[in-house]
């Protein structure tokens, strides 16, 4: 069973920056994607970056391109989302995903352990 815990979140101003961190354990995801969606209130939860931990690719929303960067650590089993230039319409609870796969999907369907969660608040 795949735990997964993000941390990181947090109030931030406009242009800002935070590094969200997941930490996954209970093995099984080593083949697998890793993906961070985010949901805001009243919207649908969306892709936000995905790395697959085999393949090494990853994957962006691109609205998120060139702002945010998604990252590995084979040796602490820990997927990073490090987001600059931050806008209010990125303020949402942030997920971390393991997916069934090796390439990554953009659909929340085709993940299937989530973590609980992190809020980021970016204010004017």
């Amino acid at each position: 069973q795949v735990q997964l815990a993000e941390s990181g979140g947090g109030l931030v101003q406009a242009g800002g920056s935070l590094r969200l961190s997941c930490a996954a354990s209970g093995g099984g995801f080593t083949r697998n994607t890793i993906a961070w969606f985010r949901q805001a209130p009243g919207k649908e939860r969306e892709f936000v970056a995905g790395i697959s931990w085999i393949l090494g690719t990853t994957d962006y929303l691109v609205d998120v391109k060139g702002r945010f960067t998604i990252s590995k650590d084979n040796t602490k089993n820990t997927v990073d989302l490090r987001m600059n230039t931050l806008k209010p319409e990125d303020t949402a609870v942030y997920y971390c995903a393991v997916g069934r796969g090796v390439l990554i999907a953009v659909v929340p369907s085709e993940y299937n352990y989530w973590g609980q969660g992190t809020q980021v608040t970016v204010s004017t």
